[in-house]
Parts: structure tokens; sequence; C-alpha cells
């Protein structure tokens, strides 16, 4: 379908998100996607606790959908992956997401991950893990530098065992669990950084006090084998993607510019 096609076809379609599940190592994966197979597909990891609909808002721009085919993924632990019980380690979500990326990728499709928050390790892991699949990163808001993850065991640590852990809502159990161990998770990735070779955008708010914005002079220092474009803006928190959607949207457009 040529790019005239689509821009007619936009001017009366109501496009729907389409979920679908995939079963992978025993879990089954929840995703959604919405858009035309012929496009680039951006994928959208989201944070903690979250769910493939955190995203939705994107799914609804129709200029962006001129341009690509969105997929949005239920993290194990979340939505309706695994619901309640979320998966410590990094290299094993990126396992979770490898199929369905690769069901994508087979098509020949370029492949840009944004991940926010949580999401944004979990793309880091992707490329260092699977970087044939990957094309293009959007970290947005990502907590990617192990020096920088707030002492909290002092209250992680009892939730994440009987009694406190089953009286506690399923999403912000899983939720405590992946952020209990997160630091040792990004201690493992340290010296993968360099393989990283894809373009990378960093989004980044000063103002986040969920997320330390020093995070992103993390990322200047560790990803030294490709290009990264920072945008770093002064006012901005943490919840860029409903704040700042914009900030996104643009950095998809420039990814497919690579």
């Amino acid at each position: 379908m040529s790019q005239k096609e689509i821009d007619k076809q936009f001017e009366y379609s109501h496009l729907k998100p389409l979920q679908h599940q995939m079963k992978v190592d025993g879990l089954v994966i929840n995703y959604a996607e919405i858009g035309y197979d012929s496009l680039p597909v951006a994928f959208f990891l989201h944070g903690s606790p979250g769910s493939w609909s955190a995203f939705v808002n994107f799914m609804k721009d129709t200029e962006l959908l001129k341009k690509v085919k969105i997929v949005s993924v239920d993290r194990s632990g979340f939505g309706d992956s695994n619901f309640g019980n979320g998966e410590k380690s990094l290299e094993k979500q990126a396992a979770y997401l490898k199929p369905i990326v690769e069901k994508y990728h087979a098509y020949g499709k370029t492949i840009i991950l944004i991940g926010h928050s949580l999401g944004g390790p979990l793309i880091a892991r992707m490329a260092m893990d699977y970087p044939n699949l990957v094309d293009n990163l959007i970290i947005v808001a990502g907590s990617i530098d192990p020096d920088l993850e707030p002492h909290e065991k002092w209250f992680r640590v009892p939730l994440n065992f009987t009694p406190l852990n089953v009286i506690i809502p399923k999403s912000f159990r899983a939720s405590n669990k992946e952020i209990l161990y997160l630091k040792p998770e990004l201690e493992k990735m340290l010296p993968l950084w360099k393989n990283i070779t894809q373009p990378v955008t960093i989004i980044q708010g000063e103002n986040d006090v969920l997320v330390n914005p020093k995070n992103a002079d993390f990322a200047k220092k560790m990803l030294i084998n490709t290009h990264v474009n920072f945008v770093i803006v002064d006012s901005m928190k943490h919840f860029v993607p409903w704040s700042h959607p914009q900030l996104i949207t643009q950095a998809i457009f420039k990814a497919l510019e690579n």
C-alpha cells in the first residue's frame, strides 16, 4: 500500500487495537496491535506497574499511524500476561518479548522499541541480547543506572513475601518484585552496554522525582558505540507518555529517518 493510499484511507478509517496472545516458555504474553502491516513497527513497553493500555492515546494518533504500526505489550506480571507474578530477570523478560518482535521482524520491517521507566532497561536488554531484531531505541525516563536505584529494601523485602504479598493488589505485587531486584539486574548489564550499536534517543525530565535525571548522564557514559540523541526538558516530570507525548512521537519520526 502506497503512502498516498494510506493517507486516503485514513480520511475515513476508524482503526481499533486488537489484542493477541502468544505462549512463550509456558507463559501467555498478551499484546495489542493497531495499524497497517506494510509499515515499520513501534513497540511500546510500559513501566511498573502498567499495561499495554498505557499507550492507548498513541494508538489514536492518526498522523503516527500513517507512519508506523503500533504494538504495545503487557510485560510479564501485568495486564493479561501472568498477572500478579512479576519477573525479576530482565534477561527473561527480553526472552518473553523476543518471539513477538520476531513475528514482525520476519516481514522485514524496521523495529523501533520504546520503553518508559522500567521498560527502558528492558528495551536496552533486548538490544544487547537480540541485536539483529532491533533497529532503534527510545528510552523514556528509563531506570538504567544501578547506582541511582533508591534504597527501598526496608519496605520492599517484607512486601515480597507472605503474608504481606497476598494482601496487596496483584499489580503492585508484581511491581514490587521486579523493582526489588532491579539494581542487581542493572549491574548484570554493565559490561553489555558497549554492545549496543543501534541509534538511541534518551528522553528525560529534570524534574523527575521517580527516576533520577542523572540516568541520562549514565547513558552518555555507557553508550559509546552508537549515536545518542538526548531530549532533556527542565520542567518535565516522570510521566512523559501522558504529559509530553509529542516528544515520543517526534522521536519515532526521527528514528524512521535513520
